[in-house]
């Protein structure tokens, strides 16, 4: 377990042990789900581990053919 702001607190081992359970393929399937008036869909913690992104990161969404492109945000 891990404090967070505001006093909450966020429980690591639970989301790890459910994501080693799934087969590969369904760990990279996500659903978009709405923040008040934002989209959002979640990124494998897989895939943040191996880019070097962190919590609050900024980052470039792109519309492309075929679907969306993220990168990380450089000044």
């Amino acid at each position: 377990m891990v404090w967070g702001k505001g006093g909450m607190i966020y429980t690591y081992t639970n989301t790890y042990k459910h994501m080693a359970d799934k087969k590969y393929g369904e760990r990279n399937i996500r659903k978009i789900t709405r923040n008040g008036t934002s989209h959002s869909v979640s990124i494998p913690v897989e895939i943040l581990k191996t880019l070097g992104w962190k919590e609050r990161q900024k980052v470039v969404v792109k519309k492309i053919r075929g679907g969306v492109q993220i990168k990380d945000w450089k000044k």
